[in-house]
């Protein structure tokens, strides 16, 4: 069964000259392949409960997939369904039934949309269905929704019901990454049989995500978080663990919340000061380098965790592995991959450059120059192919899809640097004499001997 999640040439520049008074550049805005707002699918697994297959038309109390909770399930015909879909009975009080929504993130707004019916079963009597069965559905960080079913009045036991399906809608906002949807019976009759409880089918969701938060620093990408199934894994090991194989993960990549930004502004090298009275010209080679940074590696290092290998991306500064499927990390391949499949360009671990550049500095100005680098984010999941792990994580790096900026900077010297082309040349003392005015002028013309013949001394320049 498929689970659907929300889904370079060397690093280029460009030099641009640019005064104090000049106008900088505008941020590059982040681009996202998704730019609306609207609803959005989202991926409900097994909502019809049809999985596994079933014989005969129950109840059966086999697990169903992608679902926790022991409950009764009926086939279509038994449910009174034509629609394919299997009706199941969420048993006495207590009992759930339950999935975590893969791909939704805390804060969105999630609307669910099902239907329900009473009991089918034959065990059931009057009193059980006569006046509708009560239920509760609950989504993580929403309110408790109470319903009960329609009612079947006349059901005489030994008599199997016909269903009486009724369309509902439930809307709540995620507390949590994933959040639960859960149904629970609220049935209390004690002489009720256990194939007696409300039943639900065809269960289906949308979301309306919130904005990407494009404000996060590139060093704290928040929590890495793993799953598996409907449970929250402890410790990223094992989930990582499960992707220890070329093929045995895919990386599925949420291109709505990944985009592109430029970063801060820095400072590439020295300022230049200009203290003499005249324009300069002055040559310098620039050097700059960019790194990536991810969550898995952030999340163990804030639990003071050793990063278990099979964890690992190479976006630690060891250049050694740029673009290379390194044995013993193959979750770095697996990103790479689905990376190049996605955005149609190649992923880059690391980029460098270097140039020469000349700058020209007026007098009493200062000169620097600022690289603004291009980067991508990119959020999304390994999902294991074997065991249902989960792994979400955020790689943020240096970016393919538009040139760095690099600003050659002109200014006024600040303060301190004013007070430097005012101070003195350093000289050493005069003790004698440095106050005193000159004693005489020396005008005379230097005498030069005149030529010699061979063998001859030269004349002795008289004294002066």
């Amino acid at each position: 069964m498929s689970r659907l999640f929300p889904s370079h040439p060397r690093l280029g520049t460009t030099l641009t000259a640019l005064t104090a008074t000049a106008l900088l550049f505008p941020p590059l805005a982040a681009t996202a392949v998704h730019a609306d707002t609207g609803e959005l699918p989202v991926s409900v697994l097994n909502g019809d409960f049809a999985e596994p297959a079933m014989k005969g038309d129950g109840p059966t109390t086999v697990g169903i997939d992608d679902w926790t909770g022991a409950n009764q399930r009926f086939s279509p015909t038994a449910s009174g369904r034509t629609d394919g879909s299997h009706g199941v009975g969420l048993e006495k009080d207590g009992n759930t039934l339950r999935q975590r929504l893969r791909g939704v993130r805390s804060g969105a707004r999630v609307t669910v949309t099902y239907e329900d019916s009473p009991a089918v079963s034959k065990d059931c009597v009057a009193a059980d269905v006569n006046a509708g069965q009560p239920y509760t559905v609950e989504g993580s960080g929403g309110a408790v929704q109470s319903v009960t079913t329609a009612p079947d009045p006349g059901r005489v036991k030994g008599t199997p019901g016909k269903g009486k399906w009724t369309g509902h809608t439930y809307t709540f906002t995620a507390g949590e990454n994933e959040p639960t949807l859960t149904f629970t019976s609220k049935v209390t009759t004690t002489s009720t049989s256990k194939t007696c409880g409300p039943m639900v089918t065809r269960i289906r969701a949308v979301q309306v995500p919130t904005a990407v938060d494009q404000t996060l620093d590139r060093t704290a990408l928040g929590t890495a978080e793993a799953y598996k199934g409907n449970e929250r894994e402890k410790s990223l090991h094992n989930a990582a663990a499960a992707c220890n194989g070329e093929s045995a993960c895919t990386f599925r990549p949420d291109t709505r919340a990944s985009f592109r930004y430029y970063g801060q502004a820095r400072v590439i090298g020295e300022a230049f000061v200009n203290c003499t009275r005249n324009p300069l010209e002055h040559k310098r080679v620039l050097r700059y380098a960019e790194r990536s940074h991810d969550s898995i590696a952030q999340t163990y290092a804030d639990a003071n965790l050793a990063l278990e290998e099979v964890a690992r991306l190479p976006t630690t500064g060891d250049r050694a592995e740029d673009g290379k499927r390194v044995k013993g990390r193959p979750m770095a391949a697996q990103f790479a991959l689905a990376y190049e499949k996605t955005w149609q360009r190649p992923w880059q671990w690391f980029s460098s450059d270097e140039r020469e550049i000349t700058e020209r500095i007026q007098p009493g100005e200062v000169s620097w120059v600022e690289l603004q680098p291009t980067r991508e984010r990119v959020e999304g999941w390994f999902v294991s192919k074997k065991d249902d792990y989960r792994l979400h994580a955020v790689v943020d790096g240096p970016s393919r899809a538009v040139p760095d900026r690099l600003m050659q900077r002109t200014g006024p010297m600040s303060a301190t640097e004013k007070q430097r082309c005012a101070a003195a040349r350093p000289a050493t003392n005069t003790p004698v004499g440095a106050n005193t005015p000159a004693a005489s002028a020396d005008k005379g013309l230097l005498e030069i001997p005149a030529p010699t013949a061979p063998g001859t001394r030269a004349a002795t320049l008289p004294d002066r």
